[in-house]
């Protein structure tokens, strides 16, 4: 009797708010290609766009859009994502249904989604993967942790990207005085490796987070850097369909770029400047880099992480509005940012993938 052959088929499916979300599902995806897995990406507009051109060969799938929108004024970001709430919670029923008709139409053997809380399905092992198991919202986060911790609860496991006792990246954010549901902390992830490179740039500028804050940053950031007399790089974090690059004065422009060429910008530039974002904290750590945060006006989260690792020595930050380009000479006295160096055990990880299936 030939019994059937086992599918692998899993689906990697990250929220598409910025860029953040997608580029940490970055070495998942090529992790689970290693280990005889094959990957089926599945998100929405920038972050899709983005993992297609890393991933060309993969099935790429896409999901209905979250609209996240950013408030151009930072005071109004909790009353902006209030507003767009109902669009969220329709587009999660509408790709919860298309999960359930993708474990059937790909033989789907499990889901790992990032933050997008309706990618799971009850037949198949599901992953959660989020950095914030609590959600800072000032005086409604009780609220926020509440029901995001009840939709976690959903998933099979949750994977938290850092390290569960201190020194850790998150704090508060990714850990809970108790738990009500499984949770994994499996280490930093970063798609990036530490190389020896020289110096090419003694500035390196990179956005990241949906407009109209991604462009207003830029905006500002554009002007402030005339009267910077090093060399810069400046990546805008548009994926776009085309590369563009120019050069302008002392300081080269690029609209994206692509992880290698990033990895490379990263490790031959001396100091970063960009959101307090949790992925390019990841990314700033496992390079050693030092850093200037500029946290998105009104998000609770990175105004923490900036407050955070402020406190700790390691990275200066300011607000948008008060930033001015001499106050990135305060990174002389700053640490940086380091990890210790552990390997995630990507077998014992996806060895939640190898099992028979639910009933």
């Amino acid at each position: 009797m030939n019994l059937p052959i086992p599918s692998k088929n899993i689906l990697v499916a990250p929220l598409n708010w910025g860029l953040g979300h997608a580029t940490r599902c970055i070495p998942i995806i090529k992790a689970l290609g290693e280990n005889g897995f094959t990957p089926i990406i599945a998100s929405d507009g920038v972050a899709l766009a983005m993992l297609r051109k890393e991933f060309p060969h993969l099935q790429a799938l896409e999901l209905p859009s979250y609209e996240i929108e950013y408030a151009k004024n930072g005071a109004n970001f909790k009353w902006k994502m209030l507003k767009n709430t109902p669009k969220m919670i329709e587009a999660i029923l509408v790709e919860k249904k298309m999960v359930k008709k993708w474990v059937k139409e790909y033989n789907l053997t499990g889901i790992i989604s990032d933050n997008r809380l309706g990618v799971f399905n009850k037949k198949v092992q599901s992953v959660f993967i989020t950095h914030q198991l609590n959600v800072l919202t000032g005086n409604t986060t009780w609220l926020t942790s509440m029901l995001h911790q009840q939709a976690i609860d959903k998933f099979d496991e949750c994977w938290v990207p850092d390290f569960e006792e201190e020194p850790n990246l998150t704090g508060k954010l990714g850990h809970l005085k108790k738990e009500y549901f499984k949770v994994k902390y499996i280490g930093p992830l970063s798609r990036f490796e530490k190389k020896e490179c020289p110096i090419q740039y003694d500035l390196m500028v990179i956005l990241s987070g949906p407009d109209p804050q991604r462009g207003m940053l830029e905006e500002i950031l554009s002007k402030k850097l005339l009267d910077y007399k090093e060399r810069v790089i400046f990546i805008k974090g548009k994926v776009e369909s085309v590369q563009a690059k120019e050069q302008v004065g002392n300081i080269l422009y690029y609209n994206f770029m692509t992880s290698n060429e990033l990895e490379q910008a990263f490790n031959e530039s001396k100091v970063v400047l960009c959101r307090s974002g949790y992925t390019t904290i990841m990314d700033l750590a496992k390079l050693r880099k030092k850093a200037f945060f500029i946290p998105t006006p009104g998000q609770y989260e990175q105004e923490y992480l900036a407050r955070k690792l402020k406190k700790t020595g390691l990275v200066p930050y300011a607000k948008q509005d008060d930033f001015t380009i001499e106050d990135v000479s305060q990174t002389l006295v700053y640490k940086g940012l380091q990890i210790e160096e552990k390997p995630i055990h990507w077998k014992n990880l996806f060895c939640l993938f190898k099992s028979e299936g639910k009933l």
